[in-house]
C-alpha cells in the first residue's frame, strides 16, 4: 500500500466516524483526536475499522502510531 492509499483509507474511515470533518484542513502533525474531536470510543472504532479493512492486527501498543496523519499514513502503508 502506498502512503497516498493509506491517507485515503484514513480519510474514508474518519469520514464514517465523523461525517462533518474537513479532512483536507487538518495539520498532518496534529493529533487526530484533537483535530476531529474524537473521543476514546471513536478512536477505537477507527482502529478497528482500519484493522478490518486492511486485514491486519493493530496492537494496542501501536495505537500511538495512529495519532497524527503523517505517522498513521506511514504506519498503515508499512503494515499493509
Amino acid at each position: 500500500m502506498t502512503e497516498a492509499q493509506a491517507r485515503q483509507l484514513l480519510a474514508d474511515e474518519l469520514g464514517r466516524i465523523a461525517p462533518d470533518i474537513r479532512f483536507e484542513k487538518v495539520d498532518p502533525g496534529e493529533d487526530l483526536r484533537d483535530a476531529f474531536d474524537l473521543d476514546s470510543i471513536d478512536f477505537l472504532n477507527l482502529v478497528t475499522a482500519l484493522s478490518q479493512r486492511l486485514r491486519i492486527t493493530i496492537a494496542e501498543a501501536d495505537y500511538h502510531n495512529l495519532c497524527c496523519l503523517d505517522e498513521a499514513t506511514r504506519y498503515l502503508a508499512a503494515k499493509a
